[in-house]
């Protein structure tokens, strides 16, 4: 089992400690309600340093991007983030990922924690470019600070003005006197707040930095359950419930990021999807009865057939009711359409609404 480099601070703070994507990681550490809420009303700090980090470096780092992700990456420009998705030669989702454009023919992609050796040997077979493929998932750490007060706690601790930075732009600068920081104004909870790359032997200092100055601002260490009831109460995908190897980005909502302006792997298959229209969507849906809807359970139609299935599903703390991400066809996926979800047997009524759901 992999760890981190904060993994016994986590367990110095009392963290339930939990197997994920090969790490040792915290899923809480007051309570998920108690963490959720404080990254919803002030801020909260993540140490999400199991996600992976590529940089692709080279004359045609650009083509190499280009060819194998959705959206179009010639739009960034240093300085500039951008949400993408990689696709297999059926159309299906590789990874979820973010493209940063450091400077010019210079680039990091961030995956999924579950993905990195699978999405660097997708790369690697891919490369026909002049351009360089490196790892460095295991130097890089990672903490999300996230919360409408995210900006005044870090401000204390550079000279960087975070306040003017747009959503999806990153700057490198000095935090709590560590050098080349990351600072990304990007988040997994919708929340609002930045995400800090720094190298693991710089992690401990910025965690302990980073609680030092969120305490005058309600700061809570946050671990992954927060982490996913926060990104479902906006709809987020996660990989391996929501989309995977075998969803494509049209059904699975992600046509906003799937540029047919370049070709990219499988483009003419997903513009044909996207043409005819897809078969099936994942909606949006809370529960009508009482019941907590889970990944795996069954959706039903009024006549009680099977027609889709739930990807994710939790209690929202925010809204105090029960929510979902789920497939269902497209006769199926207008908002206000009565669905029943299969929950121990019992065919609990749900509605599809819209997303994101707050």
């Amino acid at each position: 089992m992999k760890q981190t480099a904060l993994t016994h601070i986590h367990r110095s703070l009392g963290a339930k400690m939990v197997p994920f994507a090969g790490f040792e990681m915290p899923v809480q550490y007051e309570g998920l309600i108690a963490e959720h809420h404080a990254v919803r009303q002030a801020v909260g700090v993540f140490d999400v340093s199991h996600m992976g980090e590529f940089l692709i470096q080279g004359p045609e780092a650009l083509d190499l991007v280009q060819s194998l992700t959705t959206n179009d990456a010639s739009k960034l420009y240093p300085g500039k983030v951008q949400y993408s998705c990689m696709t297999n030669d059926q159309g299906g989702i590789v990874d979820d990922l973010l493209v940063y454009m450091l400077a010019e023919n210079s680039y990091m992609l961030v995956v999924n924690a579950s993905n990195i050796e699978k999405d660097f040997l997708w790369i690697q077979s891919r490369n026909i470019y002049d351009a360089q493929l490196t790892d460095v998932s295991d130097q890089t750490s990672l903490l999300a600070v996230q919360g409408p007060k995210a900006t005044e706690a870090l401000q204390t601790l550079t000279d960087v003005q975070l306040g003017t930075m747009g959503y999806y732009t990153f700057v490198k600068g000095r935090m709590a006197d560590v050098d080349d920081v990351i600072i990304s104004a990007t988040g997994y909870t919708g929340a609002g707040g930045f995400e800090l790359y720094v190298p693991n032997q710089a992690a401990e200092h910025l965690w302990r930095a980073v609680l030092e100055a969120g305490q005058a601002y309600g700061i809570k260490p946050c671990g992954l359950g927060a982490r996913d009831t926060l990104r479902l109460e906006k709809a987020f995908c996660l990989y391996g419930n929501d989309i995977d190897d075998t969803t494509n980005p049209i059904e699975a909502g992600l046509g906003w990021i799937t540029k047919f302006t370049k070709t990219f792997t499988a483009s003419e298959i997903i513009r044909q999807i996207k043409e005819k229209g897809p078969s099936r969507r994942l909606v949006g849906f809370e529960m009508i009865d009482r019941g907590i809807p889970r990944q795996h359970y069954s959706i039903h139609d009024a006549e009680g057939h099977s027609i889709g299935h739930v990807t994710s599903g939790t209690q929202s703390p925010t809204l105090g009711k029960a929510i979902g991400l789920g497939y269902v066809p497209i006769s199926h996926s207008a908002p206000g359409t009565e669905i029943f979800i299969d929950i121990r047997g019992r065919h609990l009524r749900a509605r599809v609404v819209k997303t994101p759901f707050l």
